[in-house]
């Protein structure tokens, strides 16, 4: 058993104040962030001190390292004189003189007695997992269809390295984590985005959230996909809608058409007389989720280019004289 009187620099008669004051003194001194050096020294100094200056903890290593004897012999000595006076003055009838004794071994057995109770157990402290951590992102349609795989920046917790979650380090708050016991930092996650996946849907990967508890599990990484709306193209279920761009001579005429899809280009024959907004299916060529395959619904609209040659201009002028069908005529009555 350590000496704690030697260590702080005093006596087993010493009163508190003295025993704070020497604490003080060599603290200054050994302290880990005065001192790097001197974290050991500082560890028994602040141990003797938290022993010394608790009145029942120094009562206990007192008696039980032979210092208890020293710092009660004026007491013992004075109860001596006392008792010699009084059993002199006492008749027959008066106590033992082995009563002070009595009294006195008494006290140590209550003392020993105290000190050899079992300490109760410290709560443990159950694991407990970290805290999820959520994300959105915005992804193209061709993404969604295709699969596509993003790199995530995120604020991720994690336990303090210096510490190790203690929070303290020689009775001090930590100076790396200022006490919090864990630390933030940004890291990379680089997330797989399957094929064919659906507005909204959140993508779990395990155990990249923050760090957990008292040897818990880590949280989760949670990320939530948001598909960017596109003009031409719309999702219901597992159906494709798409709306695409035929010329007039495309529709007057009809004849195969090109169309660009996420797998390469398909082809679509359009019937000659085709008029804007009818609707053609491609059976199979929508998405593919949960073993079901659904179709591509193309939607047809007769635009005009934007840039068309001189003689495309001729031609238009000669199809208006030849035109006599007034396409605006029967309206009211539809």
């Amino acid at each position: 058993m350590k000496n704690y009187y030697s260590i702080l620099g005093v006596t087993p008669d010493s009163s508190n104040a003295e025993i704070k004051f020497a604490y003080r003194r060599l603290a200054r001194k050994y302290h880990p962030d005065v001192n790097p050096a001197g974290a050991e020294i500082f560890k028994d100094i602040l141990q003797a001190y938290e022993t010394l200056s608790n009145p029942q903890k120094r009562l206990q290593y007192d008696t039980i390292n032979g210092f208890f004897k020293t710092r009660e012999e004026k007491q013992h000595t004075s109860s001596k004189q006392a008792q010699a006076e009084y059993e002199k003055n006492t008749s027959s009838t008066s106590k033992p003189k082995d009563e002070f004794s009595k009294k006195f071994n008494e006290k140590i057995n209550d003392i020993f007695e105290e000190f050899s109770k079992p300490k109760p157990k410290k709560e443990k402290l159950s694991p407990k997992k970290g805290s999820d951590i959520y994300e959105e992102i915005s992804i193209p349609l061709k993404d969604a269809v295709r699969g596509t795989e993003r790199v995530i920046n995120i604020m991720h917790t994690t336990q303090c390295d210096r510490c190790k979650g203690r929070k303290f380090i020689n009775g001090a708050i930590c100076p790396s984590c200022k006490g919090s016991g864990e630390k933030s930092e940004h890291r990379k996650i680089t997330v797989k985005i399957p094929k064919n996946i659906k507005n909204g849907t959140k993508l779990r990967i395990p155990f990249e959230g923050n760090s957990g508890e008292n040897g818990g599990l880590n949280g989760d990484f949670y990320v939530k996909i948001k598909i960017e709306p596109n003009s031409r193209m719309q999702f219901e279920g597992n159906n494709v809608i798409y709306n695409i761009p035929i010329t007039p001579f495309e529709a007057v005429l009809g004849g195969d058409i090109s169309v660009p899809a996420f797998e390469g280009n398909l082809s679509l024959k359009i019937p000659a007389k085709t008029h804007s907004g009818q609707k053609f299916r491609l059976a199979g060529q929508g998405l593919k989720q949960n073993g079901k395959v659904g179709d591509m619904i193309i939607i047809v609209h007769i635009e005009i280019p934007c840039s068309l040659s001189d003689d495309e201009i001729r031609l238009y002028e000669k199809l208006k004289k030849l035109s006599l069908q007034n396409i605006r005529e029967n309206l009211l009555n539809e």
